[in-house]
């Protein structure tokens, strides 16, 4: 069997990538996706974050796109409960890379989103939050960031090759972000009625 049978499709929105000449899989919000082929993985984001991870000796690598829903009333906690939502979309990713093949100390990862660029989230301060979140993520669970761009007030589009860890970053200053927006705030209001099933661990 090819290693494409391992692969775990949460990002169903494959294309052929004519600029970079490569297959490509677009990332939405509250998608991955994870592959040990040469391909490439495409993301946009705004307040959302996604993390780049790989196992920079054989390459297998993959993509996820996320957001920390409301942090609700506890003020004195920054992240709260919702942390458990970052917590899942990072483990979900790191899980399935492990099965396929990957190995926990060759991890490395590169990180970007979290700007402020949702009208209406700027009292909850999303795009800084789901950064915290990703940084303290990663520094637990030990893996290294080898590159980042957080923050900011620009959406970005986020071209990502696991096989080499090559990463290109467009931020996006003069498009009409209304696409960006919409997705993003239509991803939120999902996360506000939607409930935590289990818990996922991650594998040691």
């Amino acid at each position: 069997m090819t290693d494409h049978g391992f692969e775990e499709v949460l990002a169903p929105n494959l294309y052929f990538d004519r600029q970079h000449n490569s297959e490509a899989a677009k990332i939405l919000p509250g998608e991955y996706y994870a592959t040990a082929r040469d391909m490439l993985l495409v993301t946009v984001l705004g307040s959302c974050v996604c993390a780049c991870v790989r196992d920079k000796e054989n390459g297998i690598g993959g993509m996820n796109h996320f957001m920390l829903p409301d942090a609700g009333q506890d003020q004195n906690n920054p992240l709260g409960e919702s942390a458990r939502y970052g917590a899942y979309a990072m483990e979900i990713l790191i899980n399935q890379l492990l099965k396929m093949g990957a190995r926990r100390s060759n991890f490395e990862a590169k990180v970007f989103g979290g700007g402020a660029v949702l009208r209406g989230f700027t009292v909850s301060n999303v795009g800084e939050r789901n950064a915290e979140f990703v940084m303290k993520f990663l520094k637990t669970e030990k893996i290294s960031v080898v590159a980042q761009d957080l923050l900011d007030i620009y959406p970005r589009k986020v071209y990502y090759f696991p096989r080499t860890g090559l990463v290109r970053v467009k931020k996006l200053k003069q498009v009409h972000n209304d696409t960006i927006i919409n997705r993003e705030s239509e991803y939120k209001s999902r996360l506000l009625y939607s409930k935590m099933e289990g818990d996922v661990e991650l594998f040691v």
